[in-house]
Protein backbone atom coordinates (compact mmCIF):
# COMPACT_ATOMS: atom_id res chain seq x y z
CA UNK A 1 0.00 0.00 0.00
CA UNK A 2 1.42 3.39 -0.99
CA UNK A 3 1.15 6.34 1.33
CA UNK A 4 0.07 9.69 0.06
CA UNK A 5 2.23 12.71 0.73
CA UNK A 6 1.35 16.35 0.93
CA UNK A 7 -0.32 18.96 3.06
CA UNK A 8 -3.70 18.69 4.64
CA UNK A 9 -5.98 21.67 4.29
CA UNK A 10 -5.61 22.52 8.00
CA UNK A 11 -1.81 22.29 7.77
CA UNK A 12 -1.83 24.53 4.70
CA UNK A 13 -3.99 27.08 6.52
CA UNK A 14 -1.73 27.10 9.60
CA UNK A 15 1.45 27.58 7.53
CA UNK A 16 -0.29 30.20 5.40
CA UNK A 17 -1.27 32.12 8.55
CA UNK A 18 2.30 31.94 9.90
CA UNK A 19 3.68 33.15 6.58
CA UNK A 20 1.24 36.09 6.47
CA UNK A 21 2.10 37.13 10.06
CA UNK A 22 5.85 36.99 9.38
CA UNK A 23 5.45 38.96 6.13
CA UNK A 24 3.30 41.63 7.82
CA UNK A 25 5.80 41.98 10.66
CA UNK A 26 8.64 42.26 8.16
CA UNK A 27 6.84 44.96 6.17
CA UNK A 28 6.51 47.05 9.32
CA UNK A 29 10.00 46.50 10.76
CA UNK A 30 12.20 46.65 7.63
CA UNK A 31 11.71 50.42 6.97
CA UNK A 32 12.77 51.18 10.54
CA UNK A 33 15.90 49.03 10.20
CA UNK A 34 16.76 50.66 6.87
CA UNK A 35 16.46 54.09 8.49
CA UNK A 36 18.83 52.98 11.28
CA UNK A 37 21.45 51.81 8.78
CA UNK A 38 21.15 55.08 6.84
CA UNK A 39 21.73 57.07 10.06
CA UNK A 40 24.71 54.87 10.88
CA UNK A 41 26.16 55.37 7.39
CA UNK A 42 25.62 59.14 7.56
CA UNK A 43 27.27 59.66 10.95
CA UNK A 44 30.30 57.65 9.84
CA UNK A 45 30.56 59.80 6.70
CA UNK A 46 30.22 63.02 8.73
CA UNK A 47 32.87 61.89 11.23
CA UNK A 48 35.24 60.89 8.46
CA UNK A 49 34.82 64.07 6.40
CA UNK A 50 34.76 66.56 9.30
CA UNK A 51 37.53 69.17 9.24
CA UNK A 52 40.01 69.23 12.12
CA UNK A 53 38.56 72.24 13.99
CA UNK A 54 34.85 71.52 13.41
CA UNK A 55 32.46 72.54 16.16
CA UNK A 56 29.48 70.56 17.39
CA UNK A 57 27.18 72.91 15.46
CA UNK A 58 29.19 72.29 12.27
CA UNK A 59 28.92 68.51 12.75
CA UNK A 60 25.15 68.68 13.31
CA UNK A 61 24.70 70.97 10.32
CA UNK A 62 26.69 68.55 8.16
CA UNK A 63 24.59 65.60 9.39
CA UNK A 64 21.44 67.61 8.67
CA UNK A 65 22.45 67.81 5.00
CA UNK A 66 22.98 64.04 4.84
CA UNK A 67 19.64 63.45 6.60
CA UNK A 68 17.85 65.71 4.12
CA UNK A 69 19.28 63.79 1.17
CA UNK A 70 18.33 60.41 2.71
CA UNK A 71 14.86 61.68 3.79
CA UNK A 72 15.47 60.72 7.42
CA UNK A 73 13.01 61.48 10.18
CA UNK A 74 15.87 61.95 12.64
CA UNK A 75 16.91 65.24 14.19
CA UNK A 76 20.57 66.25 14.42
CA UNK A 77 19.80 67.34 17.99
CA UNK A 78 19.64 63.64 18.92
CA UNK A 79 23.36 63.21 18.17
CA UNK A 80 26.03 63.09 20.88
CA UNK A 81 29.32 64.52 19.60
CA UNK A 82 32.53 63.91 21.54
CA UNK A 83 36.25 63.31 21.13
CA UNK A 84 37.88 60.09 22.27
CA UNK A 85 41.62 59.78 21.92
CA UNK A 86 41.76 62.83 19.66
CA UNK A 87 39.24 61.24 17.27
CA UNK A 88 35.76 62.60 16.61
CA UNK A 89 33.03 60.21 17.76
CA UNK A 90 29.36 60.74 16.93
CA UNK A 91 26.86 58.51 18.69
CA UNK A 92 23.11 58.27 18.88
CA UNK A 93 20.40 56.28 20.56
CA UNK A 94 16.68 56.32 20.07
CA UNK A 95 13.57 54.23 20.51
CA UNK A 96 11.21 53.35 17.67
CA UNK A 97 7.65 52.27 18.45
CA UNK A 98 5.95 50.33 15.66
CA UNK A 99 2.19 49.84 15.97
CA UNK A 100 1.36 46.26 14.95
CA UNK A 101 -2.40 46.20 15.52
CA UNK A 102 -4.84 47.83 17.91
CA UNK A 103 -3.02 48.34 21.21
CA UNK A 104 -0.06 46.04 20.45
CA UNK A 105 3.23 47.71 19.58
CA UNK A 106 6.78 46.63 18.99
CA UNK A 107 9.49 48.79 20.61
CA UNK A 108 13.00 48.68 19.15
CA UNK A 109 15.94 50.47 20.78
CA UNK A 110 18.55 51.60 18.28
CA UNK A 111 22.06 52.71 19.25
CA UNK A 112 25.00 53.49 17.05
CA UNK A 113 28.33 55.22 16.91
CA UNK A 114 30.84 56.38 14.36
CA UNK A 115 33.62 54.65 16.34
CA UNK A 116 35.18 51.64 14.63
CA UNK A 117 33.33 49.22 17.00
CA UNK A 118 30.10 51.02 16.05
Amino acid sequence: MKYQRGFTLSGLMVWGFVLVVVAALGLKVVPSAIEYYKIQKDIKAVAQNAPQGATVADIKRSFSKYAEIDHLDFSPDQLDVSKEGGQLVISFGYEKRINLFRNVSLVIEYQGSSASGG
